[in-house]
C-alpha cells in the first residue's frame, strides 16, 4: 500500500455547456494533501494509471451520474497501452465506457507517438472519449492532433489574448469532428471572449469551483449583446448535447421509477443494451403518470421498463440542429417533447437533444439575423460580412471582398426623388443577390452601398450581370462602380486591414468614367482596370498578378 492513497483526495469541477447553459460532466481532479503525487505519477505510468482508476471510484462513491474526465498523461498511454485497469474500474462503477471522457494530458516530447495512437485506438475501441488537454500551452504536434483526432479540444484561458488562434482551433476543431473546451474561464470579459471565438464548452471558477462534492449548479453569465455569436448556417447538435439517463435494456419499471424521482431535472430515460446502443426511451411524464395509477406501482415496479417505452429517436452526432427538428417533426404529436438520443458512428448513446434547447437556439439565431438586415434590402449589414471575413482569414481561404455602389447617387436622389432612389437600391440588392453563388455573401452597409464577399472564382459573371445591366431611376440612366481586393492566405490578419485594401480601390473606381470595376491584392500596389474609362490624361497603371480564375 503506498502512502500517497491515504493523503489523496478528489475535487470534481463542472464542464459547462455554453450553448445549453447546463453541466455537460465532470472533471475529476487530484488533490494531494501532501507530497507532489502528480509529478510522479508524471514520471510513473503504473502511478498515474491507479490514479485515473482511483479518479473512477471516486466518483462512483459520490453518486454523480453525469458524464465524467478523467486525467491520463500522454506517456502513460504510450507505456500501458489500452488501460485495462481503467476499464475495469468504469464497469465495477456500473458505468459505460462512452461515459467517460479521458483527457489526455501533456507532455508529448519523447513519447513514441505510434505507441501513443495505438494506446488510444484501443480505448476508442473501447468506447472511451478522447480529449487533448493542455492544447496551446503544452507540446502536442498539430500533426500528431490531427492524427489523435479527439472528440475534445481544451484550451487555456491564456489563449483568448489571442482570439484569432482560438477561432483558428474551432475551424480545426469543425474539420476533426470535435468540440472545443477552454479551461480557466474565470471572468464574464473572457466568458463573452469565448462564446466569440466559438468554442462550445468551457471551465473555470467563474462557473463552479472545484469542489468535494459533485454539483450540477452552475453560474453561467448571459450572452453579452455586444458580443455576436458565431455565424453557422446549420449548427451542430454537439452544441446542445446534454448528458443521457441510461439503464440496461432490461432494467425494470421500478429502477427507471426509482432514477426519475431521485433525479427531477431528468426528462427521461433511455434503455440501452449492453453495446450502449439505445433500444426504448422513457418519457418522464407518460412513464410517472402510468405508475400514479391505482395499483400502478403493485402492478407494473417488478415488469420490465421496456414495456412503458417508445422506439428511440435518434440522430448522429455529425447531425445539424434542423436534422434533429425533421425527427422530431415525424411521428406522433405528443412525442414532440421526447429527448432525442445523439449516437456515435457505432451507433452508441453519447447524450441526449432536447427540443426547448434547439428551438430557443435557433430562435435566438434567427432574431439576432433579422435584427441585422437592412430594412430597405432586407441584406444583412456589415458586421455579417466581416464577421465572415474573419473566419475566412481564420481558414486560410483566398476570397475576394467588393465594394460596389451607385454613381452620383445623391444626385439621382435629388434629381427625381428619395422613392425612386430607394427602389434603386432595392434593384441592385435584388440583383447582387440573384447572382451570388457558392459561399458568395452579399450586405447592405447603408445607403447605396454594398459589400460583396465571394471567391475569386466566381467574380467574373457576378461583375457581368450587375454591371453590364441598363440600370435607370425614373427615367434616368444610372452607372455602378465595383472595387475588388483579393486576399490570399496570410495577406491580411482581419477584416480591418482588409477594408484598408480596399479603401485605395474604392477611390480608384470612383475615378473612372461610365460603369467601372478595379481590382486589387492585398499586399502589392497598384489595381487591375477591368472596366471603365480612365480620365483624359491618366495613364493606364500596370496590372499586377491577380489570383488564377478572376481575369
Amino acid at each position: 500500500m503506498h502512502s500517497w492513497t491515504d493523503a489523496l483526495r478528489f475535487a470534481f469541477q463542472p464542464v459547462v455547456n455554453l450553448t445549453t447553459g447546463g453541466v455537460s460532466a465532470l472533471e475529476i481532479l487530484a488533490r494531494p494533501e501532501t507530497g507532489d503525487v502528480l509529478a510522479e505519477a508524471r514520471r510513473d505510468p503504473e502511478l498515474d494509471s491507479r490514479l485515473a482508476v482511483s479518479a473512477v471510484r471516486a466518483a462512483a462513491g459520490k453518486e454523480t451520474m453525469l458524464p465524467l474526465h478523467v486525467n491520463v498523461f500522454a506517456g502513460t498511454l504510450a507505456d500501458l497501452g489500452g488501460l485495462t485497469p481503467l476499464h475495469d474500474a468504469v464497469r465495477e462503477a456500473g458505468r459505460l465506457p462512452w461515459e467517460v471522457t479521458l483527457d489526455v494530458v501533456p507532455p508529448y516530447t519523447h513519447v513514441p507517438q505510434a505507441a501513443l495512437l495505438e494506446a488510444l485506438a484501443a480505448l476508442r475501441e473501447q468506447g472511451f472519449r478522447i480529449s487533448a488537454d493542455g492544447v496551446g500551452e503544452g507540446d502536442l504536434p498539430l500533426r500528431l492532433l490531427a492524427d489523435i483526432s479527439p472528440d475534445l479540444v481544451k484550451l487555456d484561458a491564456s489563449l483568448l489574448a489571442r482570439p484569432a488562434t482560438v477561432r483558428a482551433m474551432r475551424t480545426l476543431c469543425d474539420e476533426l469532428g470535435a468540440l472545443l473546451a477552454v479551461e480557466g474561464v474565470e471572468t464574464e470579459l473572457q466568458c463573452a471572449a469565448v462564446r466569440s471565438a466559438g468554442a462550445q464548452l468551457a471551465q473555470g471558477e467563474l462557473f463552479a469551483p472545484p469542489a468535494r462534492l459533485p454539483t450540477a449548479e452552475v453560474y453561467v453569465p448571459p450572452c453579452s449583446p455586444g458580443v455576436p455569436p458565431a455565424s453557422r448556417t446549420g449548427p451542430s447538435v454537439r452544441e446542445f448535447v446534454r448528458p443521457a439517463a441510461l439503464l440496461p435494456a432490461g432494467a425494470s419499471a421500478g429502477q427507471v421509477r426509482a432514477l426519475l424521482t431521485g433525479s427531477p431535472d431528468v426528462s427521461g430515460v433511455l434503455l440501452v443494451d449492453r453495446a450502449g446502443v439505445p433500444v426504448r426511451s422513457v418519457h418522464r411524464s407518460r412513464f410517472l403518470l402510468s405508475m400514479s395509477g391505482r395499483y400502478g406501482h403493485a402492478l407494473y415496479a417488478d415488469r420490465p421498463a421496456a414495456k412503458h417505452g417508445d422506439p428511440p429517436r435518434t440522430v448522429g452526432i455529425d447531425a445539424t440542429a434542423w436534422e434533429v427538428l425533421d425527427v422530431v417533426a415525424v411521428g406522433d404529436r405528443d412525442r414532440t417533447s421526447d429527448d432525442v438520443a445523439v449516437v456515435d458512428e457505432h451507433g452508441r448513446c453519447v447524450g441526449v437533444v432536447r427540443l426547448a434547447d434547439l428551438v430557443r437556439a435557433l430562435a435566438e439565431t434567427r432574431v439576432e439575423e433579422a435584427a441585422g438586415l437592412n430594412p430597405l434590402t432586407r441584406l444583412p449589414g456589415s458586421d455579417a460580412i466581416t464577421g465572415e471575413v474573419d473566419r475566412r482569414i481564420a481558414e486560410g481561404r483566398t476570397f475576394a471582398l467588393s465594394w460596389l455602389d451607385i454613381d452620383h447617387f445623391k444626385q439621382v436622389n435629388d434629381g427625381v426623388g428619395f422613392a425612386a432612389g430607394d427602389e434603386l437600391i432595392r434593384a441592385v440588392g435584388q440583383a447582387l443577390t440573384a447572382a451570388a453563388v457558392g459561399n458568395t455573401r452579399v450586405g447592405h452597409i447603408g445607403g447605396d452601398d454594398f459589400l460583396v464577399l465571394a471567391d475569386p472564382e466566381g467574380l467574373n459573371p457576378l461583375a457581368a450581370s450587375v454591371l453590364e445591366a441598363p440600370w435607370s431611376a425614373g427615367g434616368r440612366p444610372v452607372t455602378l462602380s465595383l472595387a475588388t481586393v483579393v486576399c490570399p492566405p496570410g495577406s491580411v490578419t482581419d477584416h480591418r486591414q482588409a477594408a484598408a485594401c480596399l479603401a485605395p480601390l474604392k477611390k480608384a473606381a470612383k475615378a473612372l468614367r461610365g460603369a467601372s470595376w478595379v481590382l486589387g491584392r492585398a499586399g502589392l500596389p497598384g489595381h487591375e482596370v477591368r472596366r471603365g474609362a480612365l480620365p483624359v490624361g491618366t495613364p493606364e497603371p500596370g496590372a499586377v498578378g491577380v489570383e488564377p480564375g478572376v481575369r
